[in-house]
């Protein structure tokens, strides 16, 4: 089973889905995403840590080239979340500057990271996030970012059993039937 989770800053997408993810009496594997650049990414990092501490999570970092890492073999899992991801593999120094050729090979690691750990897990929640729906004009490196987030968005929506988009704390399911999740996500 397959569900992403989607919403905008501070939504609490992460909360839902690390609820959903949780697996019954077994630790669950948790793909954190997010690349340590400076003192305030660190101490993020390292508050996020203490977050999940107790909460059977097994914390595997993993801020790019997710399709070959050894993730192991869990009966749940959660990627948290696909925006830093897509960042972390746009931005990387070993990126090539075309941006179209960047933004689909960028698509095609993430998904097929996704899929390494679709593949070892019984259960995978990937949270993602909502973005260019704020009217703002970025420049072109953002603008670049927001065109990977929203084509890796669409074509990981189209893979998942469940879509569930997370607006001030409350889900909302876009796809998919919740009674399989139901219990799960509470």
């Amino acid at each position: 089973m397959f569900m992403l989770v989607i919403g905008g800053a501070a939504s609490g997408k992460s909360a839902f889905a690390e609820a959903c993810s949780a697996a019954r009496g077994a630790p669950a594997l948790y793909v954190a995403t997010m690349e340590p650049f400076g003192e305030e990414a660190a101490a993020r990092i390292e508050r996020h840590r203490a977050q999940r501490r107790g909460a059977g999570f097994v914390t595997f970092e993993c801020p790019r080239d997710l399709a070959r890492a050894d993730v192991g073999r869990y009966a749940a899992a959660l990627i948290d979340d696909i925006g830093n991801l897509v960042a972390n593999e746009l931005f990387a120094p070993s990126s090539p500057d075309a941006r179209a050729e960047r933004v689909d090979a960028v698509c095609d690691r993430v998904a097929a990271g996704v899929e390494r750990v679709r593949s070892a897990c019984g259960r995978v929640v990937a949270v993602t996030c909502d973005v260019s729906s704020d009217g703002v004009a970025y420049d072109e490196e953002t603008r670049a970012w927001q065109r990977a987030l929203g084509r890796i968005n669409a074509r990981l929506a189209g893979d998942a059993d469940c879509v569930v988009e997370v607006v001030c704390g409350i889900p909302v399911w876009v796809k998919g039937d919740e009674d399989i999740w139901k219990g799960a996500c509470s």
